[in-house]
């Protein structure tokens, strides 16, 4: 009987919280790019085509390991819920209380959520094409790549050409390299062109994703720095060629550099990818403001130069998508070379030296 009345109040809870939700959003019905831009983070359910399914298994650790197949079997379970009125669209308790009295929220949430989802999406993708040109030089290898598999190659031997090699140093070392490399380019540039799908999300737009490659970008570049120019070579070069005495202000300053480099990739990244889909939410949404704010008649006077613009804005994306995994494999490899110093044409160091 008392589980009974706890899913009652949990349904009606559930029901109020909606009813919070879309009156706080959508208010009465009106138009807000508020609404237009929350669609840009991150959710729960699985947003491609215009649709959303709830597909996305919901993962928490608080007081043991909590796994439900969706966000509906975490709500019908009633130990947490996304739609608690004083935290909506965060999971949080349905009965626990932090310390300052609001709802607590579970102590490590490890959800799928739709970003992840496309990173898997875009993991399968790169996969699957490597593995189509894979099977085909084992079936013939000496026949001319064709299709899909001469684009692969050709991406591949410019990355090698023109990018990494030109930036490290040596043939040795750039072929050390370049699976790092190349899996960069192509994660990068599928998650960039998924979210240019009709209703889709660029995961590259979210700063976790982009704070992830920027970290393992970090740690390779400063490895390879390590086993190749060795550890004593590192550490003279934070003083940045000046005298030892100077190591107090040079080392601090190098050491920000050092931050600096993998910050800076991370930005770039997550701002050039964020302000193109703002900008095009942002002219389409032109129409249906003026619709609503000067009637239906004006809302179709503005729709053909939002479209227009929105189809340069559009194929400017497509280019930025490029663009971008470009300028991050190529800084990744400059940032590698920069580290290495004046052994970056070394094929064999001495670290004792």
């Amino acid at each position: 009987m008392s589980h009974d009345t706890t899913s009652t109040e949990q349904h009606a809870q559930h029901n109020a919280g909606q009813t919070e939700h879309h009156g706080a959003d959508h208010g009465d019905g009106r138009f807000s790019f508020d609404l237009l831009l929350n669609e840009l983070g991150d959710h729960h359910e699985l947003n491609i085509f215009f649709g959303k399914w709830e597909i996305l298994p919901v993962i928490l650790v608080d007081d043991g390991l909590h796994v439900y197949a969706n966000p509906h079997a975490m709500e019908e379970a009633g130990v947490f819920t996304m739609h608690h009125p004083d935290a909506p669209h965060h999971i949080v308790h349905t009965t626990k209380k932090d310390a300052s009295g609001h709802p607590a929220s579970p102590a490590l949430d490890l959800s799928i959520t739709n970003l992840v989802a496309y990173q898997f999406i875009a993991i399968a993708v790169v996969l699957a094409l490597f593995g189509v040109a894979r099977s085909r030089y084992r079936k013939n290898p000496v026949a001319a790549p064709r299709g899909i598999q001469n684009v692969l190659e050709s991406v591949v031997l410019y990355v090698r050409d023109q990018i990494v090699g030109p930036n490290v140093g040596t043939a040795k070392r750039t072929d050390r390299l370049m699976p790092y490399m190349m899996t960069l380019f192509f994660f990068i540039l599928t998650l960039n062109l998924i979210g240019l799908l009709p209703g889709g999300h660029a995961a590259t737009g979210a700063l976790p994703v982009t704070m992830a490659l920027a970290l393992t970008t970090f740690v390779v570049v400063n490895f390879i720095a390590f086993k190749d120019a060795g550890v004593g070579s590192w550490f003279k070069h934070l003083l940045g060629g000046a005298p030892a005495y100077i190591a107090p202000i040079m080392v601090p300053i190098e050491v920000v550099g050092l931050i600096t480099k993998p910050f800076a990739l991370m930005i770039r990244l997550f701002a050039n990818m964020t302000a193109g889909h703002i900008v095009l939410m942002s002219l389409v949404g032109l129409i249906f403001f003026f619709a609503q704010e000067m009637g239906t008649a004006v809302g179709w006077g503005v729709a053909p130069v939002s479209v227009l613009f929105s189809v340069f804005i559009y194929l400017l994306e497509l280019l930025v998508a490029f663009l971008q995994a470009y300028i991050f494999t190529m800084l990744a490899a400059v940032f590698v070379g920069l580290a290495l110093g004046d052994h970056a044409h070394d094929d064999h160091h001495a670290h004792g030296h």
